[in-house]
């Protein structure tokens, strides 16, 4: 089965994990496993506490080893630091690379 990491880029996507993604890798259909998400820009907004999906990513997360990351610049520049699911490191690209290059089949940008 391919290994796959996402960059989530897209102003949608906020709709395309939560409609498609997410559900399917909690019902066990997504057909690769995915072994992490890098947010940038206003989808860091999608790591936070108290949000329903970041609270779904983060249980996803423990239970199937999905690393998440949220770009520092965009979470520092909207001061989210301390606002973030304990799931979700801060850091920039390099971090995300090392942390999935080596685990990864296809890196994706949805």
């Amino acid at each position: 089965m391919k290994r796959v990491a996402y960059i989530v880029e897209s102003p949608l996507g906020n709709y395309i994990l939560g409609q498609m993604i997410v559900p399917q890798l909690e019902e066990g259909r997504h057909y690769v496993v995915v072994k992490g998400m890098f947010f940038i820009d206003n989808n860091v907004y999608l790591l936070m506490r108290g949000n329903p999906l970041a609270e779904r990513l983060g249980k996803l997360s423990r239970e199937k080893g999905i690393y998440l990351q949220a770009c520092d610049q965009c979470t520092y520049m909207r001061n989210l630091a301390d606002k973030l699911i304990e799931e979700a490191k801060i850091g920039c690209f390099p971090d995300f690379y090392k942390a999935v290059i080596d685990e990864v089949d296809l890196v994706i940008t949805i």
